[in-house]
This record gives C-alpha cells, sequence and structure tokens, in this order.
C-alpha cells in the first residue's frame, strides 16, 4: 500500500469512526508523516506494511538525536502506534511491528495549580471600568466554574446555557455532550455581561449564538483567552505559569480536595478514562495530613 493512500484513508478513520477533533486528526497524521519522512532520508523504500520494530526503533533514535523530549517522543510513538492498529483492523498487516515498541520513561508533569486565594485575587483584578471588564470577569469565574476546556468556553453557545436549572451544555473532544453544573457566581457574571455589555457588540454573522465575542463580534480565540489570563496574572503579581488549563485544573483539584467522588469529577472534565482524572488526585502533604488527623481513629494518641 502506499504511504499517500494509507494516511489518507487513516484520516478518514480518525474523523469518521473515531470522531477525532480537527487538531487531534493534524497530530496524528502529523506523526506518521516524520515516520516517511525518516524512512525518505535512510533511502528504505518500505510500503506501511513492511516496516519492521528495527526500523522503528531506528525513527526512534533519529528523533532523539534532535533534542526531542521524552515526552515528545512518546506522543510520536502513540501516534505510530494508532496508524499500525488501524493497518490491523484494515487486515492491511497481520503483526503489528508497534507492540515490542517501547515508551520512554518521562516523569508524571503534574499541573499547576491556583490556590482559591489565588483564584479571588485573580479575579479582583478585573478591570470592570473597561468595555470587556464584565466579558472577562464572566469568561473566567466560566472556565473555573465548570472545568471547561479553552476550545469549550470559546465554543460555548447562549443555546446551551440553562444558567436557571443550573447547568450548560458542552460539545467536548469527538463532538461528545455533557452537561456540567454551573455555580451562582458564574451565573450572575454571565447574565450581567449578557444583558450589559454583549448587547452593545456588533455581533457578526454567524456568531450570533456564540457566548463570548471579542470587539468585532466573532468569537474569541484560544490565544487571545491565553493573553487576557497570563496580562491578569501580571497585574495580580501572581508568578506561577499559568493558562487557560490551569482553571480546569484548580477546578479538578479544588473538587477532589473537597471530598468529591472521582467518578462525578471524570463526568464533569469529560475525561473518556479515570486514568486522565486521576492526576489531579495530587492533594498536597499539608492537607492530607490535616485529613488524616482529622478521621483517622488513631490519629489522636
Amino acid at each position: 500500500m502506499e504511504w499517500s493512500r494509507a494516511i489518507a484513508d487513516f484520516k478518514s478513520y480518525l474523523r469518521l469512526e473515531k470522531s477525532l477533533s480537527k487538531h487531534s486528526i493534524e497530530a496524528y497524521l502529523h506523526d506518521v508523516e516524520k515516520l516517511c519522512q525518516f524512512l525518505e532520508v535512510k533511502g528504505w523504500h518500505l510500503a506501511p506494511e513492511n516496516v519492521q520494530i528495527e526500523h522503528l526503533r531506528e525513527f526512534i533514535w533519529w528523533i532523539n538525536g534532535f533534542g526531542v523530549s521524552a515526552r515528545t517522543q512518546a506522543r510520536i510513538i502513540s501516534g505510530i502506534r494508532s496508524f499500525y492498529k488501524y493497518l490491523l483492523v484494515e487486515d492491511v498487516i497481520t503483526v503489528n511491528p508497534t507492540e515490542l515498541l517501547d515508551f520512554p520513561k518521562i516523569g508524571r508533569k503534574l499541573p499547576d495549580v491556583l490556590t482559591v486565594n489565588e483564584i479571588d485575587l485573580l479575579l479582583s483584578h478585573v478591570d470592570l471600568s473597561q468595555p470587556e471588564g464584565h466579558r472577562n470577569k464572566a469568561m473566567l469565574e466560566t472556565l473555573y466554574s465548570c472545568g471547561l476546556r479553552v476550545s469549550e468556553l470559546v465554543q460555548l453557545k447562549i443555546s446551551n446555557l440553562f444558567l436557571k436549572e443550573g447547568f450548560v451544555r458542552i460539545l467536548g473532544k469527538g463532538d461528545k455532550e455533557r452537561l456540567v453544573p454551573i455555580g451562582g457566581q458564574a451565573t450572575r457574571e454571565i447574565t450581567m455581561y449578557l444583558s450589559h455589555q454583549r448587547t452593545h457588540v456588533p455581533v457578526q454573522k454567524g456568531f450570533e449564538d456564540i457566548v463570548f465575542l471579542n470587539r468585532r463580534g466573532k468569537s474569541l480565540t484560544r490565544v487571545m483567552v491565553f493573553t487576557i489570563i497570563k496580562n491578569l496574572a501580571e497585574v495580580a503579581g501572581i508568578t506561577k505559569n499559568i493558562s487557560p488549563h490551569t482553571f480546569r485544573h484548580s477546578f479538578a483539584t479544588h473538587l477532589i480536595e473537597g471530598g468529591a467522588d472521582l467518578r462525578a469529577v471524570q463526568e464533569m472534565l469529560g475525561h473518556e478514562s479515570i486514568l486522565t482524572t486521576e492526576i489531579y488526585t495530587h492533594i498536597d502533604r499539608e492537607f492530607l495530613r490535616e485529613t488524616i488527623l482529622l478521621h483517622h481513629p488513631r490519629a489522636k494518641g
């Protein structure tokens, strides 16, 4: 099978059968194309079905030589594995050469988390005298209240707000829908923004149902949300390396520290596997110590 045909078929499989986002599909294809590039550099004219484990191991040595981090190498291997699993399902190959391919050892990177006080400090520095002030505050309250991904935030629709009922409908990865509870503070800020600020924005055609708009009446970009948060952190004097995703990490961590069920948090975050959610169980030692002292029957001598 030709590489171009195999990659095109793999792309259709990811889009139609796996229902992956455009960004995820591009990442998978990029990984496979890296393998193609390597084979060309080596002068090995091998069809996808003729690639063996020894070729793949040399490929990993090759990308390692460019100083690619262990985490990135692991992601590339994951993409190659998915490609060959697809070829196996389609009977293009009978043996998967990636089964014996080892992942590089990587440390588990724990996400940065803001404390409740730091979130309050950040929000208190939103300048409500500015035209976009109420939008920014409503946006950050929503990020923290619902644990949204930044892509879910910028695509949030007015028709998916059920504020009286206390829920919002979110379209997540793979176009999977979920209902997420929304808190009273976020509800108030969204209501205020929709009533007092958004009504003055010249909404562009096709963006009438989008909640958070820029000055030109279109949806905010992911980069814009990132910039707003970075600038706000600087004004508030917060030195942690934070991003829109920090609010999602903080949302999950604070829920689990407060005793929320891991399965419930998994559902709210839209994680397919609970293993992904378990990264948020990194409760700090002092909190853990206090919990044990408070609840363990033998804690008090």
